[in-house]
């Protein structure tokens, strides 16, 4: 691993939605809470939680990954015919513009913070080399530089033709190698290198909706947490964290927050390299350890 840490965590958040929209009427109608409807007719911004993940983590002393989505326009890019299934309304309906001026300040915060800024590749854009290059050309437009890794959205991932656009279009590694609704090492506890080159894949090992589902209590999480970092300890491992930023609203997601932090600061005790993909990437090629040789396999 790097220097003398026994493992490594990788910290990342995938921004699907800073803004709550369709959110505010469901919950309202789900949980007969009217309450819920506040942020529609104020300023209240719920789910905006940059500053205080960058504050949080700063606290921490750790940097982590942010992947941004630039997800089509039901209404702009689709045809009309399009505007009625209501699949296309969870996918392209209440997302973010990546050039809105607000998020063009956030990214470039988050980037002279010394996080990463990473592409949140959008729903149909796993297989379309054409919409991919044009996001990430977008992104960095807004950025001021290059980018050098990403995460598909909803995990959606052919392999391996979705590394192949990745590499091919310039990013040096993918992060959407995963489950939406399990944890574990279920791939190699190392990276992969599909193309035996410095193109590197990081599996997912847990995301909150996983780890801290409804039928979950908090104390049973943090367990389970920590018993893959132990994992990840024993086995020289890489393990990547997926904390969506709107989890960070204790008002709706109680405990989300908080065993974020326990787990940060548990790898922490036991002397983990904490930190982003892109600079666990930088570290492993300034130590010369480029991975070739074959990982250990989960038992």
């Amino acid at each position: 691993m790097l220097d003398e840490h026994a493992f490594a965590v990788c910290l990342t958040h995938d921004v699907d939605r800073p803004y709550k929209t369709y959110q505010a009427p469901y919950y309202a109608l789900m949980n007969r809470d009217p309450s819920q409807l506040r942020s529609l007719f104020s300023r209240d911004r719920p789910y905006w939680q940059f500053e205080e993940i960058m504050a949080l983590e700063e606290d921490l002393g750790v940097r982590s990954t942010f992947f941004f989505l630039n997800e089509q326009n039901l209404f702009r890019d689709k045809s009309p015919r399009e505007w009625l299934r209501p699949a296309n309304w969870k996918h392209f309906v209440g997302r973010y513009e990546i050039t809105d001026p607000a998020i063009v300040d956030v990214i470039r915060e988050l980037d002279a913070g010394g996080w990463e800024v990473g592409l949140h590749g959008s729903y149909e854009s796993p297989d379309d080399p054409v919409r991919l290059r044009e996001e990430k050309s977008q992104l960095e437009r807004v950025l001021g530089h290059e980018i050098t890794g990403g995460r598909q959205h909803y995990l959606r991932l052919t392999r391996p033709d979705t590394w192949e656009i990745h590499r091919n279009i310039g990013l040096r590694y993918d992060a959407s190698l995963g489950s939406t609704d399990e944890v574990g090492f279920q791939h190699e506890y190392g990276l992969l290198r599909p193309f035996d080159d410095e193109f590197a894949v990081f599996p997912l090992t847990a995301m909150e909706v996983a780890l801290l589902g409804p039928e979950t209590d908090l104390e049973s999480a943090r367990e389970r947490g920590y018993e893959l970092l132990r994992e990840a300890e024993r086995n020289d491992a890489v393990a990547t964290l997926l904390w969506h930023p709107r989890f960070f609203n204790e008002d709706e997601f109680s405990g989300y927050r908080q065993l974020y932090i326990d787990l940060v600061e548990y790898a922490q005790e036991r002397n983990a390299w904490i930190g982003s993909c892109a600079e666990f990437l930088r570290r492993i090629d300034e130590s010369n350890e480029l991975e070739r040789k074959p990982v250990r396999e989960r038992p």
